[in-house]
């Protein structure tokens, strides 16, 4: 596969509820082996795109496409198969089990028929699903929470053991819905160093949706930022940060406003030198 190249592309997809419509006329890509932020202010629509991505809900109008695959209307368990896993903003794990045991549960996408279901499970405490399980929660440093059942761990730990569960289906995308939400400052180094690390060899793309900015700045090489289901802007969080349009968004137009005339009657700016000097 060719670095660089879409895995991922929206086209002129629209999502209605009734009369309401969520994502209207959405067109955007994904490179392939980026790291890339789904931003926007809340009812935005971006959970929506997961959905859709994701083939929990069906699009009313455009395309879907994962690498050059038209997968609009293939059947969400297709999707699993065919390299798309994600976690939720909201903890789906299965609180009476162990940590092992809800990552071995990440495996069973990779398994065909009753006997490869099984084997995720199976009774031999050596075989290598577990072995592999294993790995996954050491490389996220949660090899000590291995026994541990997940419902009495704190919801900054269980946030880290889906993800994991989530790269045992060994995903070419990976869609992460707010992984930071709810972590502390060491948990939240801690998953951006862990995320670096899983897409460094570019066989994993990252599509995430997240609102601590200052995290996506640091993790994100492009963003796409959509409003009322409409992209309002794409590019590097740099432009991104620059667009007057997503300004308006986040701060508010007369918020806006009031930082032009700041700058405009900054001395600094009337002797002709730039804020950013």
């Amino acid at each position: 596969m060719t670095a660089g190249r879409p895995i991922l592309r929206f086209e002129t997809v629209s999502k209605h509820f009734g009369g309401l419509s969520v994502i209207e006329d959405l067109t955007f890509a994904v490179r392939r082996g980026s790291r890339t932020g789904l931003i926007g202010p809340n009812g935005a629509g971006k959970t929506t795109v997961f959905n859709l991505i994701t083939g929990v809900y069906p699009v009313d109008a455009g395309r879907i496409y994962l690498d050059a695959d038209d997968i609009t209307n293939v059947p969400s368990r297709r999707r699993i198969r065919n390299g798309v896993a994600r976690s939720f903003q909201n903890v789906r794990l299965m609180r009476h089990l162990s940590t092992l045991e809800n990552v071995l549960v990440g495996q069973h996408s990779r398994n065909g028929g009753l006997f490869g279901v099984l084997q995720p499970i199976s009774l031999s405490a050596r075989n290598r699903w577990r072995e592999e399980a294993r790995a996954g929660l050491a490389d996220a440093g949660l090899a000590k929470y291995e026994r541990a059942t997940v419902g009495g761990l704190p919801y900054g730990v269980q946030k880290r053991i889906e993800l994991v569960r989530a790269l045992m289906a060994h995903p070419r995308l990976l869609l992460l819905d707010e992984p930071a939400a709810g972590l502390n400052p060491a948990e939240t180094e801690a998953l951006h160093t862990h995320l670096v690390q899983i897409c460094r060899s570019g066989d994993i793309t990252l599509l995430m949706v997240e609102h601590d900015m200052q995290f996506v700045g640091a993790l994100c090489e492009e963003l796409v930022v959509i409003s009322f289901g409409r992209k309002i802007a794409e590019g590097t969080p740099q432009a991104v940060r620059q667009n007057l349009l997503v300004q308006e968004v986040y701060l508010g137009k007369p918020a806006v406003e009031q930082e032009r005339e700041a700058v405009a009657e900054s001395p600094l700016v009337a002797a002709g030198v730039s804020r950013a000097s």
